[in-house]
C-alpha cells in the first residue's frame, strides 16, 4: 500500500508527476514528467515537463530549474514566466534520451537558457 502524504507546504514526489504547468497567463502548457534531485544535497535541481506533441506522442521533455516554477493554488498547478515559444527554443530531449546529467557545462546551459543561477552556485 502506498502512501504519498500531502501538506500545506510538503508533497510527496509521486504526486508531483502529472501536475499541471502554466505560464503567468494562465495557459496550461505542459505537465510535470518527473523531477530531478541532487543526491548529494536532497534538494531538487530540475522539475521535467512534458510539452509538445498530440496524445502522448513527439512529446520532448525540457528540464526546469526547480527554482522557476511556483506553485499556484488557485489552479492547483505550478506557473512558469515563460511563453510557450520560450520552451520551444529552450533545452529538451526525446523519450529514451537522456541528458548529460551531472555534466556541469550541460546543465549550465540549461540555467543559462532561463537566466537562472546553477542550483549548485546558490
Amino acid at each position: 500500500m502506498e502512501h504519498t502524504h500531502v501538506s500545506s507546504s510538503l508533497i510527496g514526489a509521486a504526486k508531483v508527476d502529472g501536475t499541471a504547468v502554466y505560464n503567468t497567463a494562465g495557459d496550461r502548457l505542459g505537465d510535470i514528467h518527473d523531477i530531478m534531485i541532487d543526491k548529494q544535497t536532497g534538494r531538487v535541481a530540475y522539475a521535467i515537463m512534458s510539452f509538445g506533441g498530440f496524445l502522448g506522442l513527439g512529446e520532448k521533455y525540457h528540464p526546469l530549474p526547480w527554482n522557476t516554477l511556483k506553485y499556484d493554488t488557485r489552479q492547483g498547478g505550478y506557473v512558469v514566466g515563460l511563453t510557450k515559444e520560450q520552451l520551444e527554443g529552450g533545452p529538451a530531449y526525446d523519450e529514451g534520451d537522456e541528458p548529460a546529467w551531472g555534466d556541469r557545462d550541460y546543465e549550465k546551459r540549461v540555467h543559462d537558457y532561463y537566466g537562472i543561477p546553477p542550483y549548485w552556485m546558490m
